[in-house]
């Protein structure tokens, strides 16, 4: 057993190298996480945050450095290879979910990951039991709706669905994506508190990338800011609970030498 549930040694990632439109996408990235940490990834367009998840996801391949979930070296392994370490909920709620399947389906593909599935894998009495249980603790009224149509969900309902899916299994580590970006705030605010649940409840470790400093804050033991590549913040506990959106800004100021101009992250749902 590692020390550490996720490690990132001095990650590099350049892409079209060579070309015109070459870009310096992660450029000495390391990060660890302890078990059960929650770590909010904040930082402007282009900073890095969205690719260091897709690093750890192994969306393709890093050009130097480590990534270790739990022990194991996956630096080398392709994204089907890492699924059954990781939970995933992306920014898109249409992308976590089978649109034309139930909710029930959905929920016992994502039970079954990594199991050899054979001919007979219909929803058990049991497992339907369950589900419904879960659901309810979200207070969505989903445990009545099982088997509706994922894509008849609204976009708030879906992401809740995602959610559970991605934790079923208890993975090593949970990624969540800018996960409330495309939500309206009621809806985001709501999602926020149910993945708080989910982690709280599963005792995972996850990482959120996020464009709202106020939900950075909020949210998680330990927060990281990026900028160009490169990490240039790292709070926790006490630290990270008296943290007002102005440290933030002022910390980017001075890694970056300039005045901040994202309206997304300023946003102050």
């Amino acid at each position: 057993m590692s020390e550490y549930m996720l490690e990132i040694q001095d990650v590099h990632k350049v892409f079209n190298a060579g070309t015109i439109n070459e870009k310096t996408a992660l450029d000495g990235v390391d990060i660890r996480l302890s078990k059960g940490d929650f770590v909010t990834i904040i930082g402007g367009n282009g900073a890095g945050k969205s690719t260091t998840l897709n690093a750890v996801a192994g969306v393709w391949q890093i050009d130097h450095g480590k990534i270790i979930i739990n022990g194991t070296d996956v630096t080398k392994l392709p994204e089907h290879k890492r699924a059954p370490y990781l939970g995933r909920v992306f920014q898109d709620p249409m992308t976590g979910t089978a649109a034309t399947m139930s909710i029930d389906e959905n929920l016992a593909i994502a039970a079954r990951r990594g199991r050899h599935r054979g001919l007979k894998w219909g929803v058990t009495k049991a497992e339907r039991a369950a589900y419904r249980e879960k659901l309810a603790q979200f207070g969505l009224g989903l445990e009545d709706r099982l088997t509706t149509k994922v894509g008849l969900l609204s976009g708030g309902q879906r992401q809740a669905i995602t959610l559970l899916m991605a934790s079923l299994m208890k993975p090593d580590l949970l990624l969540l994506d800018e996960h409330t970006a495309a939500l309206d705030p009621k809806t985001a605010a709501k999602v926020l508190e149910l993945s708080d649940k989910v982690i709280a409840e599963n005792d995972l470790t996850a990482m959120m990338v996020t464009h709202n400093m106020k939900d950075a804050i909020a949210h998680g033991n330990r927060l990281i800011m990026m900028h160009e590549g490169r990490v240039i913040y790292d709070v926790a506990g006490e630290g990270k609970k008296n943290l007002h959106v102005s440290d933030l800004l002022r910390k980017f100021e001075e890694a970056s030498g300039g005045e901040f101009a994202n309206d997304r992250m300023m946003l102050a749902n």
